[in-house]
């Protein structure tokens, strides 16, 4: 089963090149496991725009569609035989220990016809 991990973090948050180390060493370890799919950093939150449409109205506004302390800075997508095993993966994440990561499972894997 496939699940998201929402990495986030306060505006204050500044990645040291160890931490980018261990991330790297991740990302490497998880792949080469064949348990990650996928997974990006993101700009920072201010560079974000929403789109909502309500009763057939088009809104579109600068920046973050919440305006929580911590924002998503980065989602890693793994493949895991439980939630278990997917917690286990965010507790190895190096992001861990300086940010928020929610684990959450995905609705459908693939879209049927």
């Amino acid at each position: 089963m496939q699940y998201l991990l929402i990495i986030s973090h306060d505006a204050d948050f500044q990645p040291t090149e160890s931490l980018v180390g261990d991330i790297l060493a991740w990302i490497e370890d998880t792949t080469a496991r064949g348990k990650r799919i996928s997974g990006k950093p993101l700009q920072p939150a201010d560079t974000a725009q929403t789109v909502r449409i309500r009763d057939g109205k088009v809104e579109i506004v600068d920046g973050p569609f919440s305006d929580a302390a911590e924002q998503m800075c980065a989602f890693e997508l793994v493949d895991c035989r439980d939630q278990d095993e997917a917690l286990e993966l965010a507790r190895r994440h190096p992001m861990a220990k300086a940010a928020t990561i929610e684990v959450r499972p995905v609705w459908m894997e693939r879209a049927t016809a």
